[in-house]
C-alpha cells in the first residue's frame, strides 16, 4: 500500500473514532468501545513481542494487572494524584518486565511461553493472596476518575471515551514510529532468525529484552487507564484468559501488522456483546471459529488484505507475454 493511501486510511479511521459518539445509541455503547480501545492498546504491546519479535509472552495480562493495581493502590490507599499514578503504572510494569525478561528470554520457543505462563500465574497468585497490598479477592473499589486537565473533566462516559481514544491514538502513533524505525527492523530480523540477525550485527538478547520492555510498557499503561476507567479491580485481570483474548484479537486482525491488532481488539468485544446468550459456551463457540480462521485466513483480516495487495501489484508489474504474430492478409507467402 502506498504511503499516501495508508495516510488516507488512517485519517478515515481517526475520523470514525471521533464521530463514533454521534452514532452510539447510549452510554453503554460508549463504554463497550472505550473498553475495546483500552485492550487494543494492550494488544498493540503484545503484538510487538509476538508478531514483530516472535516471542509469545503468556504473562502479558499479568503486566497489565501490575499497571492497573499500581494506579489502584497509589490512588486509593496513598492518595497519589491519578496522573502521577498513571505514569508510574507504565514505569513499574517496565521495570518488572526488565527482570522477567532477563531470565525468560534466555529460553526459546515454547519453553519461553511456558515460563512466562508460569510467571503470569505467580503474578495472579500474588495479587489474589497479598491482602495487605492488593486487597486480595475483594479487589480495589473506589478508584478515582482521571483528574481534570485544565478545563477538561473526565466524569462522563463521553469525556472518558475521548480520553481513552486520545491515549490510543498516541499509542498507535508511537508504535508506528517504532515498527518503521531501524529498531523495528531489528525486531523483525530476530523474528526471522536469531543467528541471521546476529550475523548482521544485531545483539539478539538485548534486542529481545528491549522489545519485551516496550511490550509490557504498553500493557502497564493500558492497565492504568483501565483502572481509572472501570474504577474497580479484581485478580481476574491477571488471568491467562485475558492474554488469550488478546491473542485471539491479534490472530483475527493479523499478527505482525499495526492495524491488525486494532481491528481484532475492537471487533471481538462487539461480537461477544451480540453473542451474550452463548456466554457460558464462549470457548466452545470461539474455539472452532479460531481454528477456521487459522486454517483459511492464516494471516488474519489485515494480513490477508495486505498479501492480496502485494500479489495484485506484482501481477500488474509483471511483463505481459508478447502476442502471437497475426496471420498474413490475402494469403501472401514468401518464396
Amino acid at each position: 500500500m502506498s504511503p499516501g493511501a495508508a495516510r488516507i486510511g488512517w485519517a478515515v479511521l481517526f475520523a470514525a473514532g471521533l464521530a463514533f459518539p454521534l452514532l452510539a445509541r447510549n452510554d453503554y455503547h460508549l463504554t463497550v468501545m472505550s473498553t475495546a480501545y483500552i485492550f487494543a492498546l494492550a494488544t498493540l504491546g503484545l503484538n510487538l513481542i509476538v508478531g514483530y519479535t516472535g516471542q509469545f509472552n503468556l504473562a502479558h495480562s499479568g503486566f497489565m494487572a501490575v499497571g492497573a493495581y499500581t494506579v489502584g493502590i497509589l490512588t486509593v490507599d496513598h492518595q497519589v494524584p491519578f496522573w502521577i499514578a498513571f505514569a508510574l503504572s507504565g514505569v513499574f510494569a517496565t521495570v518488572l518486565g526488565f527482570f522477567v525478561g532477563i531470565v525468560s528470554l534466555r529460553l526459546k520457543g515454547h519453553f519461553f511461553s511456558i515460563f512466562t505462563m508460569s510467571v503470569g500465574y505467580i503474578m495472579f497468585l500474588v495479587i489474589e493472596k497479598w491482602d495487605s497490598l492488593t486487597h486480595g479477592p475483594v479487589g480495589i473499589i473506589g478508584i478515582p476518575v482521571p483528574s481534570p486537565i485544565g478545563p477538561l473533566r473526565f466524569e462522563t462516559p463521553l469525556s472518558l471515551y475521548y480520553l481513552v481514544f486520545a491515549v490510543l491514538v498516541v499509542g498507535v502513533w508511537l508504535m508506528h514510529r517504532i515498527t518503521r524505525s531501524l529498531l523495528g527492523r531489528s525486531f523483525m530480523a530476530i523474528r526471522n532468525s536469531d543467528a541471521l540477525a546476529e550475523s548482521i550485527g544485531i545483539n539478539p538478547m538485548r534486542t529481545k529484552l528491549l522489545a519485551f520492555m516496550l511490550s509490557v510498557f504498553y500493557a502497564g499503561m493500558a492497565g492504568g487507564l483501565y483502572a481509572g476507567f472501570v474504577r474497580f479491580l479484581g485478580p481476574g485481570l491477571a488471568g491467562v484468559e485475558t492474554t488469550f483474548d488478546m491473542t485471539v484479537s491479534m490472530i483475527v486482525g493479523g499478527l505482525g501488522t499495526l492495524l491488525g491488532p486494532l481491528v481484532g481488539a475492537i471487533m471481538m468485544p462487539w461480537l461477544a456483546q451480540y453473542l451474550q446468550f452463548l456466554q457460558e459456551y464462549r470457548f466452545i463457540v470461539f474455539g472452532p471459529i479460531l481454528i477456521l480462521l487459522v486454517i483459511f485466513v492464516p494471516h488474519g483480516i489485515v494480513g490477508s488484505f495486505l498479501a492480496w495487495r502485494v500479489r495484485r501489484a506484482a501481477a500488474q508489474r509483471a511483463p505481459r507475454a508478447p502476442s502471437p504474430p497475426s496471420a498474413t492478409v490475402g494469403g501472401n507467402r514468401h518464396a
